[in-house]
């Protein structure tokens, strides 16, 4: 069962939950999903900025689009997951990057936290004014699969990379 969780935007307050989670996820040694959890935090206040900035759309990289970072808590304030909602999609995102990027920590998984995190990052997509919502996985990644359908997503032409790596779309409208 799903403890009571909630999107909160990235804090200087959450630091050690954040970090614990951060240091969780390096130790397993898989990917890190979505990216921007693979920041490094040692300059925790600056990458805190960071993200924020990102959703002003400010001090992007050259063909980036705004996005906002949510994390996903607990009532005890442990970090379970993240989230990033890109407000638009260049050519690499329609491709192969979609509008969410989401991922649980290792240790939380199989528990019902990443449909719920998925559900509450549609809530934010519909307040960006985001109707059809695109979300991607890798062929692979059957869990991921599974949660984009169970939260509405229907199954879109897929995507093979340069490397060979196919990645399956969905849509969910919003």
């Amino acid at each position: 069962m799903v403890e009571n969780v909630q999107l909160v935007k990235p804090t200087v307050n959450l630091r050690n939950e954040y970090l614990d989670f951060y240091q969780e996820w390096k130790d397993s040694g898989e990917d890190m999903v979505p990216w921007v959890i693979s920041k490094d935090p040692s300059d925790f206040q600056g990458m805190v900025q960071f993200l924020l900035n990102n959703e002003k759309g400010e001090n992007l990289p050259e063909n980036w689009v705004p996005d906002s970072t949510f994390w996903l808590v607990t009532d005890n304030n442990r970090v379970v997951g993240a989230v990033n909602i890109r407000h638009g999609l260049s050519e690499k995102l329609f491709n192969c990057g979609g509008h969410v990027g989401y991922g649980i920590r290792p240790s939380e998984r199989r528990k019902g936290y990443a449909t719920k995190l998925l559900a509450l990052a549609l809530e934010k997509t519909k307040e960006l004014g985001i109707n059809k919502v695109l979300v991607v996985c890798d062929q692979s990644n059957l869990a991921s699969e599974r949660t984009i359908i169970k939260n509405g997503g229907k199954q879109d032409a897929s995507f093979t990379e340069e490397n060979g790596k196919v990645v399956k779309r969905f849509w969910i409208e919003n």
